[in-house]
């Protein structure tokens, strides 16, 4: 249990790192200043026990430009002005003075005073000052890594909640929902702070979509039961009128009963299909394409009676399909069905062609008629054209997003193509 919310963990996390790595770096400058301070004066002690028992004086006073030494009388007489100066070939260090005459006050004649540090033998060689370098950089890495991998361990624990309900979270079987999927993400694992709240949320969206699914089950079952059977007397009572004596006008209103009731049933079949969240694993079958085109013509055969359009299936491949049989069916049903009906008399034929990942229907627009507002070469989705061109369209989509295929309508001023693709 985490006493602390997520905010202030981090910031803590932060603060200590911030401050490990400055005490670090402090004690790394403290000690390569001391460290330069013992190598200077051990450097001339060195030098100075060398010369014994005659001790060298490295720093000497010089008030005139004569009394320097050689290699500085010539740049001495150039009057530098005052400051530090350094000359390497020489190995010295200079410090140009300015003082007052006393004796001629009034004049102000100011006169040049010299401080000479001779550092030979004190100064590291270079190849002293490489190694240094090395030496330095070697710790500044130490340190840039020695910091990156507190700031990673520091930062893992105070993030620890978020990744183990993300774990968690991964871990749930969305298809299939178990108590301990709830018990994974139980809130009060991880405290009062965002995290909790987060698995709390998580935790309540479960159980809702667990409590949709099993509504959607119950639903679908029942209506399933409920919806059909009402369409199976109904076919039932259309059979047994067959068989009796029917004038010519009663053919024909029997007729319209039972292509209403296949509409009917197609409808039923297709909303249950689209209410369905799992179908027990028919999304999956292989099916060919042909037989199922074939059906849905027979089927849809009565919208063309004295229309005079024939219809063409060119067969290119024979391809068969993995998805839901039943979704492709009530797909090409309706695809075959709005073409029948918008294909008015002298506008045919009607073509049907069957490649190995599509299927296009094409037929000819009624052009004394507004079925789709659109321009010449235009492409539209389902939901654009469906006013014009069978509101089952909007539908079609919806079944080929479940299955992985691609519907379009493609229309120009002489035809629409229905193209369904997988």
């Amino acid at each position: 249990m985490y006493r602390r919310s997520l905010r202030q963990r981090v910031a803590f996390a932060f603060a200590i790192c911030v401050a490990v790595l400055s005490v670090a770096w402090g004690f790394a400058f403290l000690a390569a200043i001391r460290l330069t301070e013992d190598r200077v004066l051990m450097q001339q002690l060195q030098v100075a026990a060398k010369s014994y028992p005659e001790l060298t004086m490295n720093l000497r006073g010089y008030d005139k430009v004569t009394s320097l030494p050689e290699s500085l009388q010539q740049w001495a007489q150039t009057d530098p002005a005052q400051g530090l100066y350094e000359f390497e070939a020489e190995e010295l260090h200079v410090a140009v003075l300015s003082t007052t005459n006393e004796k001629q006050p009034a004049s102000n004649e100011q006169q040049k005073a010299f401080v000479v540090f001779d550092v030979a033998g004190i100064e590291a060689a270079s190849s002293e000052d490489w190694w240094l370098l090395l030496v330095i950089t070697g710790v500044v890495g130490t340190l840039g890594v020695f910091g990156f991998g507190l700031g990673v361990v520091v930062m893992r624990r105070a993030v620890a909640p978020v990744a183990q309900l993300a774990k968690a979270v991964a871990d749930i079987d969305l298809e299939h929902l178990s108590a301990e999927d709830y018990k994974r993400i139980e809130s009060g694992r991880f405290g009062d702070d965002e995290v909790g709240v987060l698995a709390a949320a998580i935790e309540k969206t479960l159980e809702r979509i667990s409590a949709f699914v099993a509504r959607e089950r119950d639903f679908t079952s029942s209506a399933s039961h409920e919806l059909r059977t009402p369409i199976t007397v109904i076919t039932g009572a259309l059979e047994l009128l067959e068989q009796s004596d029917l004038s010519a006008a009663d053919v024909q209103a029997l007729d319209r009963v039972r292509r209403a009731t296949l509409d009917m049933k197609t409808t039923i079949e297709m909303f249950l299909c689209l209410a369905r969240e799992t179908d027990d694993g028919l999304y999956q079958e292989q099916f060919l394409v042909m037989p199922l085109v074939r059906q849905a013509i027979d089927l849809q055969r009565h919208l063309l009676n004295r229309k005079l359009v024939d219809v063409e299936i060119d067969q290119l491949e024979h391809p068969c399909v993995c998805g839901h049989q039943q979704a492709f069916s009530i797909a090409v049903n309706n695809l075959v069905r709005n073409a029948f009906q918008h294909t008015h008399t002298g506008q045919g034929p009607i073509s049907i062609l069957i490649k190995e990942q599509e299927l296009l229907i094409t037929n000819q627009l009624n052009h004394d008629s507004n079925q789709l507002n659109s321009d010449a070469d235009g492409r539209h989705t389902p939901t654009e054209a469906s006013e014009g061109y069978g509101l089952g369209l909007g539908i079609v989509q919806r079944l080929c997003e479940r299955n992985g295929w691609s519907f379009t309508l493609l229309a120009d001023e002489k035809c629409v193509v229905a193209r369904l693709s997988w």
